[in-house]
């Protein structure tokens, strides 16, 4: 059999990276002198270790919410005698000074540091211990680290660390001393986003040997720089800078580079036109990789359709709908044409093209722009949910885990979270689930619940429900069920005004607590589920709520009733936090709504169940209720069967318990025999037993014969209309011979005895005959 898309498993490198993460003082650790996080000293780990142990610490504290930053964490690598640190990524506010400084001994060739807007110049000075062996860094969107805090001198005071860090960048000063001399090794820069202030020539004319260099929206005071690496730059990326004909010129002579990127996220007052992309084209013989995207072209650059090369789309540059294209030596590996009328033309000479034009183009654009270039990314993310909303996604793994990595990588970017989350809920429908593994979908649950962590907006939370409702509950969410039911208890505070987010909260709530085992329930009712809720029923009473609103309490009745089934705990605690009277002042407000008088019914019918709450019950104010309800024609039978199981319980007690004056036990029994009888036995319902239990114990008894009518009768019902179902789960149970009894016992009524012997007949009918063919 086929495995399904993204079904690979987990290296067992990963897994135990991930592990002694999650377990640092029960794998490689202890805890030292003042609580400090230390290595063991029989632990040595080459750096294919120590890199994977970094870089996923760095990972799981931006996408897993159970997993805490360790305080002193990059301490464990500051001996290389000990731990070998090479190649490392570090992104986000969370990589402090401190942190670097704790690696400084080590030999990296290898430092990615993405948007870190908490190093300052202190983390300069760690550089320069790097600059022997140092082969590729990127300081992308690291601004801050060209300033000294506070205008202070880079010696370090530990004391004052904390207060530095909260000082305004209008009191940082610029740092001047540092300098990339002796940075021999280094041949890949990224500098994306440097400050303005910054000398960038002054910088980098110790870097002669540069080979890559990112300079993504940097001001350049003067092009001709540029041509210091005339003979030895192979890649060169200009995103978001200014372009002139001037730095056209300059690059132009770069004559080894083999990817250029003078893309833009805005147009800007530089037009590119047919000459200048020749000019590049012939100056540039050995590019594989331009990108050109955002720029309006100033003239045709394009050949007329009526002139094009007839047949399929070709990537030969001879057939190029592009004019200037036509002179390429061989199809580019990557041709950049996003937000520009080029991607439209239909001969492109390039294996992979980023546009808007088909899915393709949009998930190349997805895939080339998410980790340095949101903006876009957000832009292509948002066609790619048109595509699955209006026509078809036909590569979907690849854009399910695009789509993911984005979500991922930009957590606390809302327009990525906004529409990351709304292209998962078309990708994940019915539509699309065949083909999708559950490792797969798990990973689309996780960015899900980051999103609904990291934003209360509206649209981002309705997104990530409506998205959560595209799985299989319990079973898909029950690997997150706390998380997912405290974040959904979150929505369902009453101080939050969205009803539709509220009514999809509920809805997945209800469907949550509805078939998992009473560990779950119990747990969800610890989490303050049963609080919450009657809270949200009271606000809503309160307010005299619409009909919209009652759908709300409709369901919160059900989800009430759902996670007290089997649940003594939180049958108790609905009676702590006021339910009885929310029950009679929903019956009061709401009389001719059936839907809600079932739920409550039924939720009360577990308050029954429990001996110990049934005390509470036992008030002439709720008994009248109860009794009076066994009248009601509400939803066919079920408001009258679950208001006479109340009541059956009850009853199971012995007329000991019964203090009451009014109204009698007698005239309560004989009411509930006239229901029984009143109910037809056929009756198709709209129930869900998943164990006889607390029906059978009223079976062998005599000290309330009618409590023995009604639960004989629920036991033909269930088994005549629905055998295949019930027949096994009464026979598994032991009903049969509960059954026996009944017969036996003089105080059964002869209708009682009848129905048991009928239910036995049935049961042993569908042992001889299992095969159901009616439904």
């Amino acid at each position: 059999m086929a495995s399904k898309a993204g079904d690979n498993p987990d290296s067992l490198m990963a897994l135990s990276t991930a592990f002694c993460l999650r377990n640092l003082r029960k794998t490689m650790c202890y805890l030292g002198d003042r609580n400090k996080l230390c290595l063991r000293s029989d632990v040595f780990l080459p750096s294919e270790i120590c890199d994977k142990l970094v870089n996923t610490y760095m990972e799981l504290v931006h996408t897993d919410s159970n997993f805490k930053p360790q305080d002193g964490f990059f301490q464990l690598f500051s001996d290389p005698r000990s731990t070998r640190l090479t190649r490392i990524q570090l992104r986000e506010d969370i990589v402090q000074d401190r942190d670097l400084e704790a690696i400084g001994k080590q030999d990296l060739i290898e430092l990615h540091l993405t948007s870190c807007h908490n190093l300052s110049a202190r983390s300069l000075r760690t550089l320069t211990s790097f600059r022997q062996t140092l082969v590729s860094l990127s300081l992308f969107g690291c601004s801050r680290i060209f300033y000294r805090k506070g205008g202070a001198p880079l010696a370090f005071d530990e004391e004052e660390e904390e207060e530095e860090e909260e000082r305004p960048a209008s009191r940082q000063a610029l740092d001047t001393d540092f300098s990339f001399q002796g940075f021999n090794r280094l041949r890949l820069l990224n500098l994306g986003g440097l400050p303005e202030e910054v000398d960038v020539e002054g910088l980098l004319k110790p870097l002669p040997a540069l080979t890559s260099l990112d300079l993504s929206g940097v001001q350049l005071p003067r092009a001709a720089f540029l041509a210091q690496w005339k003979e030895r730059l192979a890649s060169l990326v200009l995103y978001n800078v200014d372009l002139s004909e001037e730095l056209i010129n300059t690059v132009v002579e770069l004559g080894h580079l083999r990817h250029l990127d003078i893309s833009r996220e805005h147009t800007s007052k530089f037009k590119m036109t047919r000459k200048t992309l020749t000019a590049i084209v012939q100056g540039l013989v050995n590019l594989v990789s331009l990108d050109i995207s955002g720029h309006i072209m100033l003239d045709n650059c394009t050949v007329p359709h009526f002139e094009e090369a007839m047949g399929r789309p070709s990537i030969e540059p001879c057939k190029s709908s592009i004019y200037p294209f036509q002179e390429l030596k061989r199809p580019l590996q990557f041709l950049g044409l996003y937000n520009t009328t080029l991607c439209n033309v239909t001969h492109i000479p390039a294996y992979k093209v980023t546009g808007s034009k088909n899915e393709d183009q949009v998930l190349n654009a997805i895939e080339a722009y998410t980790e340095f270039r949101p903006e876009l990314a957000h832009r292509a993310i948002n066609q790619l949910f048109d595509i699955a909303r209006i026509q078809h996604c036909s590569q979907l793994l690849r854009a399910l885990q695009l789509v993911i990595a984005a979500l991922k990588c930009h957590k606390y970017d809302k327009s990525i979270q906004v529409t990351g989350s709304a292209a998962l809920f078309y990708l994940t429908n019915t539509e699309y689930r065949s083909d999708q593994s559950v490792r797969l979908r798990r990973q689309v649950i996780q960015v899900v619940l980051n999103g609904m962590e990291q934003y209360q907006e509206v649209t981002v939370q309705r997104n990530c429900c409506l998205t959560l409702c595209n799985f299989s509950i319990p079973e898909e969410l029950e690997f997150q069920y706390g998380r997912v039911n405290l974040l959904l208890l979150k929505i369902l505070e009453p101080a939050r005004q969205d009803e539709s987010i509220q009514r999809i909260a509920v809805h997945l709530c209800n469907a949550l607590v509805c078939q998992v085992d009473n560990h779950h329930k119990e747990a969800v009712g610890k989490m303050g589920f049963v609080k919450v809720r009657e809270t949200c029923i009271w606000f809503y009473m309160n307010k005299r709520l619409d009909t919209h609103c009652d759908q709300v309490m409709e369901f919160s009745w059900s989800a009430l009733w759902n996670i007290t089934d089997e649940t003594p705990d939180n049958c108790q605690m609905f009676l702590n936090c006021r339910g009885m009277s929310l029950f009679l002042d929903c019956l009061k407000e709401f009389p001719d709504k059936q839907e809600l008088h079932r739920n409550m019914l039924g939720l009360l019918g577990n308050v029954a169940e429990v001996r110990a709450l049934r005390p509470q019950l036992l008030t002439p104010q709720f008994i009248s209720v109860f009794s009076n309800l066994l009248d009601s024609k509400a939803d066919g039978i079920e408001v009258s069967y679950n208001a006479c199981g109340v009541l059956s319980h009850i009853m199971f007690d012995g007329p000991e318990v019964w203090a009451m004056e009014e109204p009698l036990r007698e005239t309560v029994m004989d009411k509930m025999m006239a229901a029984i009888q009143s109910w037809d036995v056929t009756s198709r319902r709209n129930i869900n037993y998943r164990s006889f239990e607390p029906i059978l114990r009223l079976l062998p008894q005599s000290i309330a014969p009618v409590s023995q009518h009604w639960a004989t009768w629920a036991l033909f019902n269930l088994v005549s209309v629905y055998p295949s179902k019930y027949c096994p789960l009464l026979i598994k149970e032991g009903g049969i011979i509960l059954l026996e009894k009944v017969l036996e016992l003089q105080t059964s009524h002869e209708e009682t005895k009848e129905m048991a012997r009928k239910v036995m007949e049935q049961c042993e009918n569908f042992k001889e005959d299992p095969m159901e063919t009616t439904r």
